[in-house]
């Protein structure tokens, strides 16, 4: 999927911490982008809808 993240709205997950361990992630039309938020500029994982909720369906269990 070709997307340009660089005009996403990028959030802080509310369980990153304060040093060196956050994620950074962004709502898309057809997918959810992810990416290190102390590496703004490298790379970006991105998840269709269904993957996304899988995902966290699997941190909850």
């Amino acid at each position: 999927m070709t997307t340009r993240h660089d005009t996403s709205r990028w959030r802080k997950s509310s369980y990153s911490d304060n040093g060196a361990n956050c994620v950074e992630v962004a709502a898309l039309p057809d997918a959810v982008a992810t990416r290190d938020a102390k590496d703004r500029r490298g790379p970006v994982l991105t998840f269709d809808h269904q993957q996304w909720r899988a995902f966290l369906r699997s941190l909850r269990d």
